[in-house]
């Protein structure tokens, strides 16, 4: 069901930029976090009959957007909101800079826990506010959080940028975990704003969204979008959900600055189309997914490739650490691209705290997947 669309001569910022990014069109590319697996056929005919009205002027929010909206947050995750705290915005990288913008001033300290999507501390840096980087801790393969140190950085923080599930980890943020971030900020007056774009593509554990701990949520933001999990993120078809009516006019009023409030008509029929009938493709994608992550891994393994894997307990991003491999970081940047011909994700691009690490994506067919094993390796018996 599930195989890769040549998106080559698309504009494709996986495909064409490649180029761009590695120096060489020879490789392979498994970076940008987009999928190369065809949207579900309902966005797909939802864009079609939209797009066959000959004009494609000013579009309003209709009220079965927020119903949709409404109805995705119940049925996946347990939690009733009300039509008035979505707020539709541009996408969640531009909704981090407004938010930074409207809730904090220059010199203001933000938390972030790195390795982390690279956005969380550039947003942080352009707004000139410091970051306070709670850095999660690898151990014995997995990540957890230094709450005493989480704790620390409170005492001087203003925002905490949560990523959950966290990017490029994987991993899905417990209860309890969650529960001693939400009352460390209180006790401290640390706003947290949720990332949870990938809070879809969730295999074996539950995700939570942050604002639904009711001691939290009129102090917390949570930012999501169809965009990953549907393969939409061109369509510019995020929102904010925010709680508090004071927090929510303040943010509006930030990005009614920033002038980027039109919707884009393809981006709302997608949304409302993929919240409202794409749960089977999304479960049958969770199954593809969890297949392409176990293959990986079995692949390592039997073929003695000395790189372990993260366990991936979310997003279709597998975060490989290679420390093993005995390289220093830029020379294993350069056995990926010009030995495997692999277009990854510098680890390092997302902190110090992945030095030695490289990211996968997944998100492509089975033998795409193969071929990007051989690759790697046929690079591995030639170097060692």
């Amino acid at each position: 069901m599930f195989k890769s669309i040549n998106r080559q001569g698309t504009y494709s910022v996986k495909w064409d930029g490649s180029q761009k990014k590695f120096g060489t069109d020879e490789l392979l590319p498994l970076w940008v976090a987009d999928m190369d697996l065809a949207s579900p056929i309902c966005v797909q005919d939802a864009i079609k009959k939209r797009a066959s009205h000959p004009l494609y002027g000013y579009t309003v929010y209709p009220d079965s957007y927020y119903e949709v909206i409404r109805n995705w947050m119940e049925d996946r995750f347990f939690w009733k909101v009300e039509k008035e705290w979505i707020v539709p915005c541009y996408g969640v990288v531009p909704s981090l800079n407004f938010i930074i913008s409207a809730f904090s001033k220059e010199g203001d300290g933000i938390i972030v826990q790195t390795p982390i999507y690279p956005p969380f501390v550039s947003s942080v840096k352009h707004k000139n506010r410091r970051v306070l980087d709670n850095t999660l801790v690898y151990e014995n393969g997995r990540y957890h959080i230094d709450f005493d140190d989480f704790e620390t950085k409170a005492k001087e923080a203003k925002i905490f940028l949560l990523c959950s599930p966290h990017n490029p980890t994987g991993r899905v943020w417990s209860t309890e975990e969650l529960e001693k971030i939400i009352d460390i900020c209180i006790k401290n007056d640390v706003l947290i704003i949720s990332d949870e774009i990938h809070a879809d593509v969730v295999y074996e554990k539950r995700h939570h969204c942050i604002s639904s701990f009711e001691k939290i949520k009129h102090n917390s933001v949570v930012l999501n979008a169809p965009s990953k999990t549907f393969n939409v993120a061109g369509l510019n078809s995020s929102y904010a959900i925010i709680p508090d009516s004071k927090l929510r006019q303040a943010y509006i009023h930030e990005q009614d600055r920033s002038g980027i409030t039109n919707g884009n008509p393809f981006g709302i029929e997608a949304l409302i189309s993929a919240y409202h009938e794409g749960v089977p493709w999304l479960e049958q994608l969770k199954v593809h997914l969890m297949s392409n992550i176990t293959y990986v891994k079995m692949f390592l393994q039997e073929h003695a490739i000395p790189i372990r894997v993260v366990p991936t307990e979310a997003t279709f991003l597998m975060w490989l650490d290679c420390k093993e491999m005995g390289m220093s970081h830029d020379d294993l940047v350069d056995f990926f691209i010009y030995k495997a011909k692999l277009g990854l994700n510098d680890g390092k691009s997302f902190g110090n705290a992945g030095d030695g690490f490289m990211r996968l994506n997944v998100g492509t067919s089975k033998e795409v997947l193969k071929e990007a094993m051989e690759r790697l390796h046929h690079a591995y018996k030639a170097e060692y």
